[in-house]
C-alpha cells in the first residue's frame, strides 16, 4: 500500500568492494526498493555512522588482519580475505548500502502489513531477527546482510520497525539503534546491577551510551576516554572519568571493578583483567585498538572470571532501548551532522575520533 506517487530511483551510497573511500560510491540511479510480504518502505531521514560500517568496507574482520581498525581506515588492508572480511564471516554481497542506523518515516507497507503504519517515525532494529526466522544467536545486520540507511530510502521487517514517541529530532534518534543496542547488549548479557562498572572508549558512540545505561541499572560508572574527551563524559553521568593514557591498575587498584565493559582491546587489555574482582565479568564488542592481546589464562582461572563476547543480542534488548528513550531515561549525543554526500569526510572525522559521541548523516529530501 502506497499514499503516494513514490519515484523510481533514489540517491544512494553503494559500498562495490573492500577497500578505501573508492569504494564508496555516491549515485542518483538506485532503484527504490519494494517491501515485501512483512515489510515497510521507510524514507530515510537520518542515518548514523558507526565502527562496524567501517569494519566492513575495509574487511577490518577477517581474521588475516591484526591491526586496528584505523590503520586501514582509509585504504583498506591489502591483506584481508575477502571470504571473511564481513562480521559473520561469510562473503559479502556487492554492491550493498551500508548504514546499520535508520531513523526514518514509513511510506509504503507490503502484504500483510497495516496501512495505518505509513507516516509513523520509526528506528529499526540494526541486528535483525525476522530473516533468520529468530533463531538464538543468529541476525543479520541491517546495512551488511541487507541494504541499509545510507540511501534516501530502505526497506525493513515491520515487526523491526519501531514507531517511537519522544521529542527528540530524526537526527538524535539516529544515533540510537546500532550504539545504545550494543551497549545495552553489553550490560544485558553481564546482569549489571548497582555495582561497579568500567566502560572503555567512553566518549565513542557505543561507550557513551553505556555509560548512561549503566546508570540507568544503578551502577556506579568508570569510564576511560582521552584527555581531550574527559569533560564531555564526565557530563553524560559518569562517576569517574581516567585518562586512557594513564595505567588503569595505578589508578584504581587491582580487584577494584565489578564488570569491565569493553571496545578497545589493545595493549592496554591485560590491565583490565587485574582491575576484576574475584568472580568478576568482562563483555567485549569491539576492538578499535586491536584484536590481538596477550593473555595470562591463569588470570581468569584464579580469579573465577567469566567473559562474554557479545555481539547476537537477545530479544529483549532493543525493546529496553526503546522504553530508556521514551521516559526520558537517557539522551542523546550528536556531534556533528553531515549531508550524505559527504560520508567520506564523516568517516575521516570518525576514524580521526574528532568529535566525541556520533556523526550522523544526511540524505537528500524528497
Amino acid at each position: 500500500m502506497i499514499t503516494k506517487k513514490l519515484p523510481q530511483t533514489m540517491t544512494a551510497v553503494l559500498l562495490t568492494g573492500h577497500g578505501g573511500y573508492e569504494k564508496l560510491v555516491y549515485t542518483e540511479t538506485v532503484p527504490v526498493p519494494v517491501p515485501d510480504a512483512g515489510e515497510v518502505l521507510i524514507r530515510v531521514a537520518a542515518a548514523g555512522v558507526n565502527n562496524t560500517d567501517i569494519n566492513t568496507r575495509i574487511a577490518w574482520y577477517s581474521k588475516r588482519v591484526k591491526a586496528e581498525t584505523n590503520q586501514g581506515g582509509s585504504e583498506g588492508f591489502a591483506d584481508a580475505d575477502d571470504g571473511d572480511g564481513s562480521w559473520s564471516g561469510v562473503p559479502m554481497n556487492f554492491p550493498r548500502i551500508q548504514g546499520a542506523d535508520v531513523c526514518g518515516y514509513i511510506v509504503a507497507v507490503g502484504d500483510g502489513v497495516s496501512g495505518s503504519r505509513i507516516g509513523e517515525r520509526v528506528v529499526v532494529r540494526n541486528m535483525l531477527r525476522t530473516y533468520v526466522d529468530y533463531r538464538p544467536f543468529e541476525c543479520w545486520t541491517i546495512g551488511s546482510e541487507c541494504d541499509g540507511g545510507f540511501a534516501q530510502y530502505t526497506k525493513a521487517p515491520s515487526r523491526e520497525s519501531y514507531a517511537i514517541d519522544c521529542d527528540w529530532s530524526d537526527e538524535e534518534l539516529a544515533s540510537v539503534p546500532c550504539a545504545y543496542s550494543t551497549a545495552e547488549g553489553l550490560l544485558h548479557r553481564a546482569s549489571v546491577g548497582a555495582e561497579t562498572v568500567l566502560v572503555t572508549g567512553a566518549s565513542g558512540g557505543v561507550g557513551s551510551a553505556a555509560v548512561q545505561l549503566a546508570k540507568v541499572r544503578g551502577a556506579r560508572v568508570i569510564a576511560v576516554a582521552s584527555a581531550a574527551k574527559m569533560a564531555a563524559v564526565n557530563e553524560l553521568g559518569a562517576d569517574l572519568v581516567i585518562d586512557r593514557a594513564n595505567n588503569l591498575v595505578d589508578e584504581l587498584g587491582a580487584h577494584s571493578v565489578d564488570v569491565v565493559v569493553d571496545l578497545v582491546a589493545g595493549p592496554q587489555w591485560g590491565q583490565l583483567l587485574e582491575l576484576l574482582r574475584r568472580g568478576g565479568r568482562y563483555a567485549v564488542a569491539g576492538a578499535i585498538a586491536g584484536p590481538i592481546v596477550e593473555f595470562d589464562v591463569r588470570t581468569l582461572y584464579l580469579n573465577d572470571l567469566s567473559f562474554f563476547g557479545c555481539t547476537f543480542q537477545d530479544d529483549a534488548v532493543f525493546e529496553n532501548v526503546i522504553s530508556y528513550i521514551e521516559c526520558g531515561q537517557v539522551r542523546p549525543f550528536v556531534s556533528k551532522i553531515y549531508p550524505l554526500k559527504e560520508i567520506v569526510a564523516a568517516q575521516t572525522d570518525f576514524i580521526a575520533k574528532k568529535y566525541p559521541g556520533k556523526l550522523v548523516l544526511i540524505p537528500p529530501s524528497t
